[in-house]
């Protein structure tokens, strides 16, 4: 299974949303997870993982099976040379063993022109940063995914989700 996360914050809150879906070209989703945080970090500049890990391990601590991937709405790596970002401290708190692909939306300084992944006839790239997998696999991973625009739908949907106010209906 592979896990599309994301998390969205309402202060002091958040809730982590993951959608689980069986291969890269998945079609179907699996299921859709969700759990909230009682209590979040402060937003530190540059240091964004100490708010959004603990709540990304919250929701993968809830998952019946271990996953074969996480993919995160940012970045793994930071920059070139490339230094630890959410996904290289998501790959270590899973023991280095589940690969994670970080699919940003926008540009960070320093990042280098091959992290480039053009989607859905548009013509801005998303930024793929990988651990646990090369990022030539990585990218395949994420232009296979399902949909048409720009971001995968699973990951859009996990943002989505991610984002609505306690009691809301959504629908999947």
């Amino acid at each position: 299974m592979i896990l599309a996360v994301d998390v969205g914050y309402f202060e002091p809150r958040a809730r982590a949303v993951g959608v689980l879906f069986s291969a890269w070209d998945s079609t179907q989703i699996d299921t859709v997870l969700e759990t909230w945080i009682d209590q979040v970090e402060e937003y530190v500049p540059g240091e964004f993982f100490r708010r959004e890990l603990p709540c990304i391990m919250q929701l993968i601590a809830e998952l019946a099976k271990p996953v074969d991937a996480v993919v995160i709405d940012g970045f793994v790596t930071l920059g070139d040379p490339p230094h630890p970002g959410l996904g290289v401290r998501l790959w270590e708190a899973l023991g280095g063993k589940v690969p994670v692909i970080g699919v940003a939306k926008s540009f960070f300084a320093g990042t280098p022109f091959e992290t480039r992944l053009l989607r859905g006839g548009s013509d801005r790239p998303l930024f793929i940063t990988a651990a646990g997998m090369p990022l030539d696999q990585a990218k395949q991973a994420i232009a296979s995914m399902k949909g048409k625009y720009r971001m995968p739908d699973f990951l859009k949907l996990a943002d989505t989700l991610s984002r609505r106010e306690e009691g809301s209906d959504a629908q999947v």
